[in-house]
């Protein structure tokens, strides 16, 4: 059974950090094969918990998906303009994929950027995340040049994946 439900600091912030860790943890070797680069996970986190006002409504949202009452992923919706939401932190683990959990999350953030009055949806991607291309895709995300507002460096812009979606 798969539940997704709106981040409340009371209940889903452990589980929260948990996802957030485990997806940036997966995302240190390969940033170090393609990037030569590494970085912090925990001061990232640290800052991304501090954060998290940036994923709540009336502008964001945080949802948190369970999969047989277990912590399966999340995703993520924030404001980066009146007219245009971004997602971010989307991630379900290896474990728990191929079960259509990264599908309903997506289908969800959808949902309520359509609510907030969202026009456009955008996301950017590390150009590793093929399967994750894949399911923006099938949702009808389109490649873009970067946008304003990402928080991509701009010496990695050439070799990242930029995607939009009108909501209209």
């Amino acid at each position: 059974m798969l539940d997704i439900a709106q981040f409340e600091p009371e209940t889903h912030r452990r589980d929260v950090r948990e996802l957030f860790e485990a997806y940036l943890s997966s995302l240190v070797p390969l940033f170090e094969r393609d990037f030569g680069l590494s970085f912090d996970v925990g001061l990232i986190v640290d800052r991304d918990m501090e954060q998290l006002h940036k994923f709540t409504p009336p502008h964001g949202h945080l949802l948190v998906a369970y999969a047989d009452a277990q912590v399966a992923g999340c995703a993520c919706l924030r404001r980066l303009t009146d007219e245009i939401g971004e997602v971010k932190r989307m991630y379900v683990r290896p474990s728990q994929r191929r079960q259509g959990i990264g599908r309903a999350l997506m289908a969800a953030i959808i949902s309520e950027a359509r609510h907030i009055g969202y026009t456009l949806l955008r996301l950017d991607s590390a150009p590793f995340l093929l399967e994750s291309h894949s399911l923006y895709r099938s949702f009808g995300f389109k490649a873009i040049p970067p946008y304003a507002g990402c928080e991509i460096p701009e010496s990695f812009h050439s070799r990242w994946e930029f995607m939009e979606l009108p909501l209209k």
